[in-house]
């Protein structure tokens, strides 16, 4: 399958890196918990999701399904990062920083100035 570089939306790339930061996969849950607590915002489950199945379809994701345990409950789709979404985080760090370096004086004067 051939990738097309893409560039990543804002919540694509926080979702992707959600997974990252969790190690080698995670499920939608896991990403919720993760990013609410890394951005401080409330996060809806379901655009989590759609988001999962989208990145999954651009050639991000690979999925793997868990059937429910002995006592029950739901199966649980767990995602992990391919080797295109590792690529494109990479590029888009790289970009990013490009963007940020020498930026440090003036986004710590404009946030003195914000809090006086």
């Amino acid at each position: 399958m051939t990738i097309e570089r893409r560039a990543l939306g804002e919540f694509e790339h926080q979702v992707l890196l959600c997974i990252l930061r969790n190690g080698s996969e995670s499920y939608s849950v896991q990403v919720v918990l993760e990013m609410e607590a890394r951005t401080g915002k409330e996060v809806a489950t379901a655009g989590v999701f759609v988001t999962l199945q989208r990145l999954k379809e651009k050639g991000y994701l690979e999925d793997r399904v868990v059937p429910p345990g002995e006592g029950g409950g739901h199966a649980r789709r767990y995602f992990r990062l391919t080797p295109a979404a590792m690529c494109v985080l990479a590029e888009s760090r790289q970009h990013y920083l490009s963007l940020w370096e020498g930026m440090e004086t003036q986004l710590e004067q404009a946030w003195k100035r914000s809090r006086s």
